[in-house]
């Protein structure tokens, strides 16, 4: 990651990333806070859900508009007039709250949102054109991790000075925002220095559409069609996009009814100890970002997303029988963690899977479909609690809405999930170096070869590798009941002494399909730290159009998974370094003892 930092650009896209979150939340916690402060029950639920009901509109009315600019001009120009817009709307709202305005101010959250959706493509798809495809789960990281924390900063500072100004000097609610009004100085002079970064963001278009914008096919729906039919092309695309605006939804109502919930079960009547438990959530996804960003080094890993639902479920059920406000806290920052850990992959497979000419309609795609799931949700939300569902019923509704997106998410994702779930338990001793990777090719058939040292070489190959390695294994082992279904699912090839003809035959057959194969030539686990003879099996497989890679796996010796245990004693605590050599690509044919010996050097 740090890498990327160093890319021109980076640091000064991230600032006004946070000054764009920042400044948007700090109007709507104001206005939040007084809805809190003047309303109760029912009341209080509903008003808070027309709050973010407002916020989202403007993502479904926008849908096509922004994604037709964020494909047709620079993106850094698009984030630098819609900043100067904001500028002008916080100058309006400012006005409102000196005036105590309450519903032009509560009014004008729309026209803050509606400034943010077409602003919202053109910041997404910067990622991929600032930092490129190599860096695209950093990217989005990074992004994540800067806008939650500055939700977390916007939700804690806009509070404790709506506190400190307000104290208990108001009857109505257009006291209050008279008294805080000087807020609204500070959302102003947060667009201003937003817009001036944003004027120095460079220009990093390399295609843009020509195509004009014609309103009447925007009026009449031609457009909307035009563009859901796009997002649905791919599966995988419009995969992670409801997956994501399942998970939104679920956010969106809990976020609407936790201050209602906290007040009526828990008796919290203090808006700075509401607010601050569900900003320890966005602390949570600070975090989730920065381990997903570093989870997804070698490629997107959207197995996570799928193991992070399930704990979002989890905790889902247990915030509503927790009656310890330092219980809520912690399973809020679990809500975030879990969140984070959720959203980056899924963001950065949209963008990856993208074309760029369509980037912008794409992304506004994603915004259109997540907003309408939510503003549905919370008008579901609104209309229960107008008939009396009190909010502990909206959470377990909000549990069952998070098992769809935890089948949704294995459906699409259980093979990469159960590597996710190894890689968890793994880098929990182990410390993983990759040396090579580039000389595995990614468009054509492989023959991986090298040492055999542990019961995990298996994973330790697979790891940095996103393409599925067929492995070939030993058949005695392939036949044990209690894991033949998981190898036959891992697509295994099981491989006899006595009858190994079928097996080459079906080792060949997957090379012509451009798979890639794994086989540890040594025949079993070293008992010593020498690479033991090679069979020459491998030497009469079709491997026609397919390389050999050469790789050495070095650290394991020793450890608890190794047959040689060595005499050197370790550190419980300190994790294992291994390193894994990938040798330069062998198109040509090579026999066993020279095979050895290139593995054997990859070592040094």
């Amino acid at each position: 990651m740090n890498k990327m930092f160093a890319i021109a650009g980076v640091l000064n896209y991230l600032a006004v990333v946070f000054l764009n979150a920042f400044t948007d939340l700090g109007h709507k916690i104001i206005i939040q806070n007084t809805v809190f402060k003047i309303y109760d029950g029912s009341t209080q639920i509903v008003l808070t859900a027309i709050v973010n009901a407002l916020i989202l509109l403007p993502f479904i009315l926008a849908f096509s508009p922004s994604g037709f600019l964020a494909d047709r001009f620079a993106k850094n120009i698009i984030m630098k007039h819609s900043s100067l817009l904001a500028v002008v709307i916080t100058l309006i709202i400012t006005y409102s709250y000196y005036q105590g305005w309450f519903f032009c101010a509560f009014a004008m959250t729309f026209l803050l949102s509606l400034q943010s959706a077409l602003y919202s493509p053109a910041k997404y798809g910067y990622i991929k054109e600032l930092v490129g495809v190599k860096f695209i789960s950093a990217g989005n990281g990074a992004v994540q991790a800067t806008t939650t924390a500055a939700i977390l900063l916007g939700i804690i500072f806009y509070t404790v000075l709506f506190e400190a100004l307000l104290k208990d000097s108001f009857s109505t609610k257009e006291d209050i925002l008279q008294t805080v009004a000087p807020l609204g100085w500070l959302l102003v002079l947060g667009s201003v220095i937003e817009w001036f970064l944003a004027s120095k963001l460079p220009n990093k278009m390399v295609e843009a559409t020509k195509r004009k914008f014609r309103f009447k096919k925007y009026f009449t729906g031609a457009y909307l069609r035009k563009n859901i039919i796009m997002i649905r092309r791919k599966k995988e695309i419009f995969g992670a996009i409801v997956a994501l605006s399942l998970f939104w939804s679920i956010s969106q109502v809990v976020l609407a009814i936790f201050g209602e919930y906290a007040k009526s079960e828990l008796g919290i009547t203090s808006a700075v100890t509401v607010q601050g438990i569900m900003a320890l959530a966005v602390f949570g996804i600070v975090f989730g970002s920065i381990m997903a960003a570093n989870f997804s080094k070698y490629y997107i890993n959207t197995g996570l997303s799928a193991l992070s639902a399930v704990g979002i479920v989890v905790v889902l059920l247990s915030i509503v029988s927790t009656s310890s406000t330092l219980l809520l806290v912690v399973e809020f920052i679990l809500f975030g963690l879990f969140s984070g850990l959720l959203i980056v992959p899924l963001n950065a497979k949209i963008q990856y899977l993208s074309p760029n000419v369509h980037l912008g309609t794409i992304l506004a795609g994603n915004n259109f479909v997540q907003t309408l799931f939510m503003f549905m949700f919370l008008m579901l939300t609104t209309l229960f609690a107008y008939f009396g569902t009190d909010a502990q019923i909206l959470f377990y509704m909000m549990s069952l809405v998070g098992v769809c997106l935890v089948l949704l998410l294995f459906k699409r994702y259980f093979i990469m999930a159960c590597w996710t779930f190894f890689e968890l338990i793994f880098k929990i001793r182990y410390r993983f170096n990759y040396v090579g990777l580039e000389n595995i090719p990614e468009d054509r058939a492989v023959m991986l070869i090298g040492n055999h040292v542990s019961w995990i070489d298996w994973f330790i190959v697979q790891l940095p590798i996103e393409r599925r390695i067929n492995f070939i294994i030993d058949r005695d082992i392939y036949n044990w009941r209690l894991f033949n279904r998981a190898f036959k699912l891992a697509q295994l090839i099981p491989l006899s002494k006595k009858a190994s003809k079928d097996s080459f035959i079906e080792t060949s057959k997957r090379l012509k399909n451009g798979k890639i194969i794994a086989i540890f030539p040594e025949g079993q686990i070293s008992r010593n730290s020498d690479v033991a003879k090679f069979y020459r099996g491998y030497e009469i497989i079709d491997r026609s159009g397919a390389v050999i890679v050469p790789f050495y796996i070095d650290g394991v010796f020793g450890s608890l998974f190794a047959r040689h245990k060595g005499d050197a004693k370790r550190c419980f605590l300190k994790k294992r370094e291994i390193t894994l050599c990938f040798g330069e690509p062998i198109s040509q044919e090579i026999r066993a003892d020279e095979l050895r010996d290139r593995v054997i050097k990859l070592k040094s």
